[in-house]
C-alpha cells in the first residue's frame, strides 16, 4: 500500500473520524487516507483549502484541470480518482478515456482544452508562464478570478499528489474495476493495488 507503515483506526479521535468520514464517503477506506493517518490535521486542512477553491469553479471546470494536473504529475490515483467523477457526474467511460489520453483531440470545448493545456503548462513549469500564456484564457471570456482559481485548482494537485506518491501509495483496489481501456488511460504512474 505505501512506504510508510500507516495507524489504525485506534491510534486516537482525529485518526477514528477521518477514517470513519472516508468510509462513509467511499464505502471503504481509501488508501490515500490512510497515508494521511500519521497527520489528520493536515488532511483535514487540506479539505478545508480544497473546499475553498472549488467554491469558486463549476465542477466541470475543476475535474478537468485536476485532470490535467493529474496527468501531468503522472498521479495513478489522482487520474483515477477525478476520472471517476468525471465519468459519474459528467462524461461517458469513451469520453473519459479520449480526455486522458489525448486533450488536443478530445471531445471537449477549445476553452475546456486552453484550460486543461494552461493547467498542465503550470504544473510542469510554472515559472515559465508567461502573460501571453495568460491573455490566452482572457482572450477566451475567462477573468482573472477565474484563472487564479484554475492556478489554484492546479497548483493544489502537486500537494496531493506528490504527497501520495513520495510516500508510495497505490491506488486503491477498487479501481480495478474499471475497464481495462479506461485503466490504461487513466493509470499514468504507479499501478493499483494488487490485494493478496
Amino acid at each position: 500500500m505505501s512506504f510508510i507503515q500507516t495507524p489504525d483506526a485506534s491510534a486516537n479521535e482525529k485518526v477514528a473520524k477521518i477514517y470513519h468520514d472516508a468510509e462513509v464517503g467511499y464505502g471503504y477506506l481509501p488508501n490515500m487516507t490512510k497515508a494521511f493517518g500519521h497527520r489528520p490535521d493536515v488532511m483535514e486542512r487540506w479539505s478545508a483549502l480544497l473546499a475553498a477553491i472549488k467554491t469558486h469553479m463549476d465542477m466541470r471546470r475543476y475535474e478537468l484541470v485536476t485532470l490535467a494536473a493529474a496527468k501531468e504529475l503522472k498521479s495513478s490515483y489522482c487520474m483515477l480518482a477525478h476520472g471517476s467523477v468525471l465519468m459519474r457526474d459528467v462524461f461517458s467511460a469513451d469520453t473519459v478515456r479520449k480526455i486522458a489520453e489525448n486533450v488536443e483531440t478530445a471531445p471537449i470545448d477549445d476553452t475546456e482544452r486552453a484550460i486543461m493545456q494552461f493547467a498542465a503548462k503550470v504544473v510542469r513549469d510554472a515559472g515559465s508562464i508567461e502573460k501571453a500564456d495568460v491573455d490566452i484564457l482572457k482572450k477566451r471570456g475567462l477573468k482573472d478570478a477565474e484563472i487564479f482559481d484554475i492556478v489554484a485548482a492546479a497548483t493544489v494537485r502537486c500537494f496531493f499528489s506528490k504527497t501520495l506518491d513520495a510516500l508510495g501509495v497505490e491506488p486503491d483496489s477498487a479501481y480495478s474495476g474499471m475497464a481495462a481501456d479506461l485503466r490504461k488511460a487513466l493509470v499514468v504512474g504507479r499501478p493499483i493495488e494488487k490485494l493478496g
